[in-house]
């Protein structure tokens, strides 16, 4: 049996809000690691060079990891506020309450995935 839309967006919003909230803020605490290394050579060696540009490019792949959850957060959100949520997008059928209490963000079913 499926739930209401509304019991459904009543039990996994405050969640899916929660995670941006977090993401955002993991963003943000991690923004200096991003920045361009500075390759002046006096005041820098070179393996630290190497490790900063190694910290750099890793701080960039978890940022876009980030950034393409946060997209299907919102894609979350916005299937509750068109009373699509909870539904495979690619089926159609009723996604499950066990697959959602995982990942309340996943769009489709486990057939579909």
């Amino acid at each position: 049996m499926e739930p209401e839309p509304k019991k459904l967006e009543a039990q996994f919003r405050p969640q899916i809000e929660q995670e941006q909230l977090e993401l955002a803020r993991r963003s943000e605490d991690t923004s200096g690691d991003r920045r361009p290394v500075e390759l002046d050579q006096q005041s820098v060696g070179r393996l630290s060079r190497m490790d900063a540009l190694q910290v750099q490019a890793m701080a960039n792949a978890v940022d876009q990891r980030r950034r393409a959850r946060l997209v299907l957060l919102e894609r979350a959100l916005r299937r509750m506020d068109d009373g699509e949520y909870g539904y495979c997008t690619g089926c159609g059928e009723f996604i499950g309450m066990r697959r959602l209490a995982v990942d309340p963000a996943t769009p489709k079913c486990i057939r579909c995935a």
